[in-house]
C-alpha cells in the first residue's frame, strides 16, 4: 500500500500497528512505527501496552521515554504503570505514579485501579495501606467498584506480611469492604481468599454463609481454600450443599473437589465425582474437558490406579503437558520405571519439571548412572536445571558413591543460587553421608537456613550409617524437642541406629513408642528392624515372641533378621525354619541360601553346604558376585572377587601378599570359617584373599597419595575376614579406609573400626 505511492492517514496506521501487535507482529508493528514521520500518541500507546503485555518492559519505557511530556496523557501513563504492575513491579508503577501527578496529569479510575495492584505486591506495614486509602478518598476516584476492589487487595495482600498484626488488617479491609456502596464478584473473592490465606476458614465461611447471591466463583474460592488447607470434609459437603442450591459447578469446582479426594486417599468419592461430571456434561469445553481430565489422572494415580489413568489419558480428546507430566509421575511413583523411560521417549514435549521428575525416578530407583546421563542430556538441550533438579541428581551420586560428581553439584548449586534450597540441601546430607563423608553431610545440616523433618531423618540416618548411634539417638531427642514429630521413616531409621549399636534398652523404648506416643502403628519394616536388634544381641526368645505377637504374617524381611542373627550365633534349628519360610515365600533370592550356606560351614557340615548350593542350582537360582569399587583420579575401579579383568590386577594381588607379611608381623591370621568351600587350609587362605573389597582397598592405597582417605563400596555386606584384614591394613599403612557395604559404613583407622565389630 505504502510502496504504490498511497500515503494512508494516522488512523489507519495506528489500526495496522494494534493488528500487528495483536497478531504478536511486533517487529513489524516497530517497523512500521518507525516509519512514520511523527507518531502520535495512539501508537505510541499500543506499542507500549503490547510490549509491557510481553514482560519487554525496557522497550516499553524507552517508547514511554520518547514521548513528549506535552503529547503524554492519562491512557498513555495508565499503559506504563500497568505494565509494571502486571510484571510486578510494584515501585516502578508507583514512582511513575508520583511523577504522573507531579507533571499536572490527573489520575482516573483506570490510574488509580493498576497502581494500587501494583502496590500490593510490595506494602508490608499498615501505615502505607492507610495513606494509599487516604489517597484514593481524596482524588474522589473511590465511588469506582474496580478502585475499592483493588484497594480492598491492598489490606488484603498486607495482612500477610509478617509486620503486621493479620487480624488487625483483615478487620480494616472488612470495614472497607462493609463500606462499599457496590460489590461485585472480585470483591467477595479478595475478601474471601483474604481470610483463606490468613488461616481464618471460619471467617471466610461466615462471609460466604452471609452473602444473598450465589456466585460460583466466590463458593469455588471456598471449597479450594478448604482444599489446600487439608478440610476435606468441608470442602465436600460445600461441594454438595453448592450443588442442591442449584448454583452452577464449573471446572474450577470439580478440579477442588477431585484434588481433594486425590490428596486424602478418597477414591471411591474421587470416582463419584467423575460418574456425576460424565452424566452432567454432554458436551464440556475443550478448557473444561482439559483441567477435569488432567485432575482425574492425578487421583487416579495417586490412589494406585494408574492403569486406569492411563486409560483416561488414551482417551482424553485434547492433551497438554501437564497430562504427559501427570502419567510420568504417576508411572515414577508406582516404581514402574522401565515404563516410565518409554513414555518419557514418546512425550512430544517436555518441560522442566518433565525432566526432573525422571531423572529423581531413575535416582530412587537405584538407576543412578542414568539419572546422571538424562541430567546431562537435559542441560545439552538447553534446559537449566531448578534446584529440584540439581536433587535428583545429587541423589544418584548418593547411590553411585560419586564424592567429587556430587562435589561439583554443590559448587554448581551455590553458584547458582540454591545453596538455600531445602530439597536440595537434604540431597546433600544423604550423598556426604552416604559417600563416607560425615563432616560434610553434618556441616550441611548445621548450615541450613531452614531445616524440615527430611533434613532430622537425613542426618539421624547419615550417624546412624557411620555407626554412631548414641549420637543418633541424641539428635532424634532434639528433634523432639525442637516440635518436630517423628514419622515412620524416623522410626525405621532410629530403630536401624539401635540395631548397629546394639542398644537393645533404647530400641525397645522406641519400638513401644511409636504406637503408644505418636499413634504410629508399626508395620513390617519395624518389624523386621526390631528382630533384627534383638537377634544381633542373642535375644530369640524375645525375637520369636515379638515375630508370634505380630498382627499380620510375618513376610520375608522378618525371616531375614531372624536368619542374619542365627548366623551370627550359630543357632542352627531357628535358623533352618527361618530358611524354610523365606524358601516358600521368596523361593529365587540367593541371599537365603547364603546365608544358610554360611550357618552350616561354620560348623563344618560340609554335606549340607554342598545340598543347599545343589538346591540353588536347581532352582537355577544365581548368587550375587561380591563386587567393590574406587573412584581414582575421576574414573571408578570395578574389581570382582578374584578378579583377573582389571589390567592392574596382577599388580594388586603382588601389592596384597607385601602387605599380608606384615600384617601378620602384626597378629593378623586369615579367619577360615569364612570360606564357604571344603578344601585345604591354604586355598582357603587365598580365596579370602582375592575377596573384592580387599582388592579394591589395595589399589587405592596403591594409587591414592599418602594422607588421601581411601573410599571403598561394595555391593554385598563386608565378609568378616575382610573386615579383621582391613583393620590390620589401616594399621600398617597408617591410612583412613572407608568401607560401605550394603548394610552400613565401617571407619577403619589404626587398626580400629567405628562398629566396634559389631554389624
Amino acid at each position: 500500500m505504502i510502496a504504490s505511492g498511497f500515503k494512508p492517514r494516522g488512523h489507519i496506521l495506528n489500526r495496522l500497528i494494534d493488528v500487528y501487535c495483536k497478531s504478536s507482529n511486533f517487529s513489524y508493528a516497530h517497523q512500521l512505527f518507525d516509519q512514520i514521520p511523527k507518531p502520535d500518541i495512539v501508537a505510541r500507546t499500543t506499542l507500549i501496552t503490547a510490549y509491557s503485555a510481553i514482560g519487554n518492559l525496557t522497550l516499553a519505557r524507552k517508547i514511554f521515554n520518547e514521548t513528549p511530556l506535552s503529547m503524554r496523557d492519562t491512557v498513555c501513563y495508565n499503559a506504563m504503570i500497568t505494565g509494571y504492575s502486571r510484571n510486578n513491579d510494584g515501585y516502578a508503577s508507583i514512582r511513575l505514579f508520583c511523577e504522573m501527578r507531579q507533571g499536572g496529569f490527573r489520575p482516573d479510575d483506570f490510574t488509580y485501579t493498576t497502581v494500587l495492584s501494583g502496590a500490593a505486591q510490595i506494602v508490608d506495614v499498615e501505615k502505607q495501606c492507610q495513606q494509599l486509602h487516604c489517597a484514593v478518598v481524596k482524588s474522589g476516584t473511590g465511588f469506582a467498584t474496580s478502585v475499592w476492589n483493588a484497594l480492598l487487595s491492598v489490606y488484603v495482600r498486607c495482612a500477610s506480611s509478617p509486620l503486621v498484626s493479620s487480624s488487625s488488617l483483615m478487620g480494616e479491609a472488612r470495614n472497607l469492604f462493609n463500606e462499599m456502596p457496590e460489590r461485585d464478584e472480585l470483591s467477595w473473592t479478595t475478601m474471601i481468599t483474604g481470610y483463606i490465606r490468613n488461616e481464618d476458614l471460619h471467617a471466610a465461611r461466615e462471609l460466604l454463609d452471609g452473602m444473598d447471591e450465589r456466585m460460583e466463583v466466590v463458593w469455588n474460592a471456598m471449597i479450594s481454600g478448604y482444599a489446600h488447607h487439608n478440610s476435606f470434609q468441608e470442602a465436600l459437603l460445600l461441594f454438595r450443599k453448592m450443588r442442591l442450591l442449584g448454583i452452577h459447578q464449573d471446572e474450577f469446582t470439580y478440579t477442588s473437589v477431585i484434588s481433594t479426594c486425590a490428596n486424602n486417599g478418597l477414591f471411591q468419592l474421587g470416582k463419584q465425582v467423575h460418574a456425576y461430571i460424565l452424566r452432567t456434561e454432554a458436551k464440556p469445553t475443550v478448557d473444561f474437558s482439559l483441567s477435569v481430565n488432567n485432575t482425574l489422572l492425578t487421583l487416579y494415580y495417586k490412589c494406585g490406579k494408574l492403569d486406569e489413568a492411563r486409560y483416561i489419558f488414551n482417551n482424553m480428546p485434547v492433551k497438554d503437558l501437564v497430562s504427559w507430566n501427570a502419567i510420568l509421575s504417576g508411572y515414577v511413583s508406582a516404581g514402574r520405571i522401565q515404563e516410565a523411560k518409554s513414555f518419557f521417549k514418546e512425550m512430544p514435549e517436555r518441560s522442566i519439571l518433565t525432566w526432573t521428575v525422571m531423572i529423581s525416578g531413575l535416582a530412587q530407583n537405584g538407576l543412578g548412572e542414568e539419572a546422571m546421563k538424562l541430567f546431562n542430556q537435559m542441560r545439552s538441550e538447553g534446559f537449566e536445571p531448578c534446584d529440584y533438579a540439581f536433587s535428583g541428581a545429587i541423589t544418584s551420586c548418593a547411590a553411585l558413591g560419586a564424592l567429587e560428581h556430587g562435589r561439583q553439584l554443590h559448587a554448581q548449586l551455590i553458584s547458582l543460587g540454591f545453596d538455600s534450597s531445602l530439597s536440595a540441601a537434604n540431597a546433600l546430607i544423604t550423598m556426604y553421608a552416604r559417600c563416607g563423608v560425615f563432616e560434610d553431610a553434618n556441616s550441611v545440616f548445621l548450615t541450613m537456613p531452614y531445616i524440615d523433618s527430611v533434613s532430622w531423618n537425613a542426618m539421624i540416618a547419615a550417624l546412624a550409617q557411620h555407626g554412631h548411634g548414641v549420637q543418633a539417638i541424641d539428635l532424634f531427642e532434639k528433634m523432639l524437642k525442637a516440635d518436630i514429630l517423628p514419622d515412620r521413616i524416623t522410626f525405621l531409621i532410629i530403630l536401624s541406629a539401635c540395631s548397629h549399636a546394639g542398644l537393645v534398652k533404647e530400641g525397645r523404648h522406641y519400638f513401644s513408642s511409636m504406637r503408644v506416643s505418636y499413634g504410629i502403628s508399626p508395620d513390617e519394616g519395624h518389624y523386621a528392624r526390631m528382630i533384627d536388634l534383638l537377634c544381633r544381641c542373642g535375644e530369640f526368645t524375645e525375637a520369636k515372641g515379638l515375630i508370634e505377637s505380630m498382627p499380620f504374617e510375618p513376610g520375608a524381611p522378618i525371616w531375614e533378621a531372624l536368619l542374619a542373627g542365627c548366623r551370627t550365633h550359630g543357632n542352627m534349628d531357628l535358623g533352618i525354619q527361618a530358611a524354610e519360610r523365606l524358601f516358600e515365600l521368596v523361593p529365587q533370592h540367593d541371599g537365603t541360601y547364603i546365608l544358610l550356606s554360611n550357618l552350616y560351614a561354620a560348623i563344618g557340615r560340609w554335606d549340607d553346604v554342598a545340598k543347599v548350593r545343589q538346591l540353588m542350582r536347581d532352582r537355577g537360582v544365581k548368587k550375587e558376585p561380591g563386587c567393590s569399587w574406587i573412584d581414582v583420579e575421576n574414573m571408578v575401579h570395578v574389581f570382582l572377587v578374584g578378579d583377573t579383568v582389571h589390567p592392574e590386577v596382577q599388580a594388586v594381588y603382588k601389592y596384597l601378599e607385601q602387605l599380608g607379611l606384615e600384617m601378620r608381623k602384626l597378629g593378623y591370621l586369615p579367619d577360615t570359617k569364612f570360606v564357604l568351600h571344603d578344601m585345604e587350609s591354604e586355598h582357603k587362605e587365598y580365596s579370602l584373599s582375592t575377596h573384592s573389597e580387599k582388592l579394591a582397598v589395595a589399589f587405592g592405597l596403591m594409587k591414592l597419595p599418602l594422607g588421601a582417605t581411601i573410599r571403598v563400596f561394595k555391593n554385598l555386606r563386608i565378609c568378616g575376614d575382610c573386615h579383621t584384614a582391613i583393620k590390620f591394613m589401616s594399621r600398617v599403612v597408617g591410612r583412613d579406609i572407608i568401607v560401605r557395604d550394603a548394610k552400613r559404613f565401617h571407619h577403619f583407622r589404626n587398626g580400629e573400626c567405628s562398629c566396634g565389630n559389631y554389624w
